[in-house]
């Protein structure tokens, strides 16, 4: 029996990827009374075998492996528009890239 509410995920989903949807509502409701001076920690691996504090964030595009739990990160078209070493790079960008918030921890 699940107990979650609309504004968190489901337990039976914890192995699934959270969209910047559910993230959203969770800061607005769930976490909206937290203390602003809340760290904000990001685990290593889904077991918890290492932490480290969130540090910053990128909007990128995603594209998955064939498991779909690990990926590469690419440039948004605007920031390789501008950007001719970027270009070089990255001179292909793979057609099943998606838009994606990218969170990176401080170690």
């Amino acid at each position: 029996m699940s107990t979650s509410t609309p504004a968190e995920p489901a337990r039976n989903q914890r192995d699934q990827p959270l969209t910047l949807d559910v993230l959203r509502r969770l800061v607005g409701n769930n976490w909206a009374r937290l203390p602003g001076s809340t760290l904000v920690v990001l685990s290593s691996d889904p077991e918890g075998n290492g932490f480290s504090p969130f540090s910053t964030y990128a909007l990128s595009r995603y594209v998955p492996e064939a498991d779909d739990l690990r990926g590469e990160v690419y440039p948004l078209e605007s920031e390789l528009a501008r950007d001719t070493e970027l270009r070089r790079l990255y001179p292909q960008i793979p057609l099943n890239a998606v838009a994606a918030l990218v969170l990176y921890p401080l170690g």
